[in-house]
């Protein structure tokens, strides 16, 4: 039964918020504290990010397989499953031995994110309806960036004083007490889908999930993700670096521009309602990409100002294409659309990143930029090529009107 009462709808967003603080705070934590890895175990800025990468590329891997898990077993539960175990294993972060354990963990970390991560959108599909969804995905996405910027600001601020150990119990413990608001409070999800009625339709839903009218937004998140993901995987390793030579706690400043990509999702339905979709798919990733290009410039003002330009960019074109997934997904497809999106959207970011950072460690940032230039410039001509081919069907207005809201 979908819930409607105003308080219901308030308490589905506070818990799915909390979620998304969790896991995208235990996700991205070691971003910032790259340099330090490094250092502490003697490896390139490429070896060094794969601390992000295994992460990202496992839950890629196991976004499918927990979306289909939550089809039989019900999606508040992997949600639940989800936050708890990637904040257990954010907890044993610190007491890892070896840069090899710590891949293992960060694997496992990654893994469990997949169960939030792929079933989110679509959990609120079910319990806000269709005419809020798009407020909902937008919402869930602006928790999401607040997670991602409280673990990465949490572990650089702490680094320097305390370690990089430290730094990841700090972000542990703030992802665990999120978790454990999700678990008292997510509302419970529709029954599962049991037996023959799931296995009969699960060819017919991944005909419906990869259809032509879809493979613009996983293009869109495959590129886009991997754009934003090599570009801050990199940030950390050039400002701690000459000319500009700051302390981690002040490189690691520049994830307050997480906060523009908070705004910049929430908004990003006003702007599609008075653009059109591909009208404002395109403008968004053409921002990420001026961003981009002004994070080449020698003054730090305009590094920090291009960090600032390309996140908002980024996140707009993320809840832009997410929720072009969510809508345009039959509703028996949903689940498995969420879920093929999610994994380009990470397989993106786990390949991009790690191919971003190693361009930056044997070639520069320049050579960096114009990589995630052509990554960008290849997802808008995706969205333009499907609009001219007519394969994409317009949203509906009242989807339009409550994402304007």
């Amino acid at each position: 039964m979908a819930i409607s009462a105003p308080a219901d709808t308030r308490r589905v967003g506070a818990a799915v918020a909390a979620a998304g603080i969790s896991t995208f705070a235990s996700l991205y934590a070691p971003q910032p504290v790259l340099p330090q890895l490094a250092a502490a175990y003697k490896l390139d800025p490429g070896a060094a990010s794969l601390a992000i990468g295994v992460a990202t590329t496992a839950l890629a891997v196991a976004v499918l397989p927990l979306a289909a898990l939550a089809q039989a077993v019900g999606r508040r539960r992997v949600i639940v499953w989800s936050v708890l175990t990637s904040a257990a294993a954010g907890l044993l972060l610190p007491l890892a031995p070896s840069f090899p354990v710590l891949l293992v963990l960060r694997a496992l970390q990654g893994v469990a994110v997949a169960g939030f991560a792929g079933v989110g959108a679509a959990y609120l599909a079910d319990q806000v309806g269709k005419a809020r969804l798009a407020a909902a995905v937008g919402a869930m996405i602006a928790g999401n960036s607040v997670g991602g910027m409280l673990g990465r600001l949490g572990a650089g601020f702490t680094a320097g004083p305390l370690g990089w150990r430290w730094a990841m119990a700090a972000v542990a413990a703030l992802a665990l007490a999120c978790a454990a608001y999700t678990a008292l409070t997510l509302p419970p999800s529709h029954p599962p889908t049991r037996g023959r009625a799931l296995a009969g339709r699960g060819t017919g839903r991944w005909r419906q999930a990869l259809g032509p009218g879809l493979a613009p937004a996983y293009a869109v998140g495959g590129l886009a993700m991997g754009s934003f993901v090599a570009l801050y995987n990199a940030a950390g390793f050039r400002l701690t670096s000459p000319p500009l030579s700051l302390a981690p706690a002040a490189a690691s400043l520049v994830f307050l521009s997480y906060a523009l990509g908070t705004v910049s999702s929430a908004a990003a339905g006003r702007l599609e309602s008075r653009l059109g979709r591909t009208p404002a798919l395109v403008a968004a990733l053409l921002t990420t990409l001026a961003g981009t290009l002004l994070t080449s410039a020698a003054p730090l003002p305009l590094v920090v100002a291009g960090f600032a330009v390309l996140t908002a960019g980024f996140f707009a074109a993320h809840a832009l294409a997410n929720a072009w997934v969510a809508a345009q997904a039959p509703p028996e497809a949903r689940g498995t659309a969420a879920g093929a999106y999610t994994l380009c959207y990470y397989l993106g970011s786990g390949a991009g990143g790690t191919a971003g950072s190693a361009v930056y460690g044997h070639a520069g940032w320049v050579w960096l930029t114009a990589l995630v230039a052509a990554w960008l410039l290849l997802a808008v001509l995706a969205v333009l090529a499907a609009a001219r081919s007519g394969a994409v069907r317009p949203l509906r207005a009242p989807l339009c009107r409550d994402m304007a809201e």
